[in-house]
């Protein structure tokens, strides 16, 4: 790949000690072993209002610079924990300074933490907004559910944590390989299928 894809994750829990921000790291830190220039995105660390379209720019805080880090990405990484079976009020408020100017044709991976249960509809909401902005997500998510019970401690590790499973490590780790892999896939390509039923 001649060209170095840009990664940008954007972290939806304001939690001090996010399960979800840990795992993007280690997305991140897969993105660029294979070779991306990435960036964390803390919604933690963002002054974001709540969003409202007749808010004049100067008091939109930091909208303008982190809807651009989202906007000259090659592809985005979203993370986020369950609340009440959907995506967090913070990744929603974000998601709603964003639209095509941010996401279309962009590449995107989806990442969701549950503190017990389920993480699927989660997926599912995510998956329907960045479409609906034209986004182009990959088949492959990471869903973790009892995220408090998949890492254990290793001051050597990110966040010093470490996956007790090698094998969702790995499932973790794949969505950063995938998103450098498909960053500059082009999303109007035709299959080989509807390629052959045109001749």
């Amino acid at each position: 790949m001649s060209q170095t894809p840009s990664v940008v994750a954007v972290s939806g829990s304001l939690r001090d000690e996010s399960y979800t921000r840990t795992a993007l790291q280690y997305v991140l830190r897969a993105a660029a072993d294979a070779g991306a220039e990435t960036t964390l995105l803390d919604l933690r660390e963002s002054d974001l209002p709540v969003y409202d379209p007749d808010r004049d720019l100067e008091d939109q805080g930091d909208a303008a610079a982190a809807t651009r880090l989202v906007r000259e990405a090659d592809a985005v990484a979203l993370g986020t924990p369950v609340y009440h079976g959907s995506y967090s009020g913070a990744l929603k408020n974000f998601h709603d300074y964003c639209g095509f100017d941010e996401y279309e044709e962009t590449t995107v991976g989806l990442l969701a933490t549950a503190g017990g249960g389920s993480y699927g509809s989660t997926l599912d909401h995510l998956r329907i907004t960045v479409r609906g902005v034209h986004g182009w997500v990959l088949p492959h998510q990471v869903g973790l559910r009892d995220a408090s019970g998949k890492f254990e401690a290793d001051p050597e590790a990110i966040d010093g944590r470490r996956f007790r499973d090698p094998g969702l490590q790995d499932r973790v780790e794949k969505l950063g390989r995938n998103l450098v892999e498909y960053a500059f896939i082009d999303p109007s390509v035709t299959s080989a299928q509807s390629a052959a039923g045109d001749d």
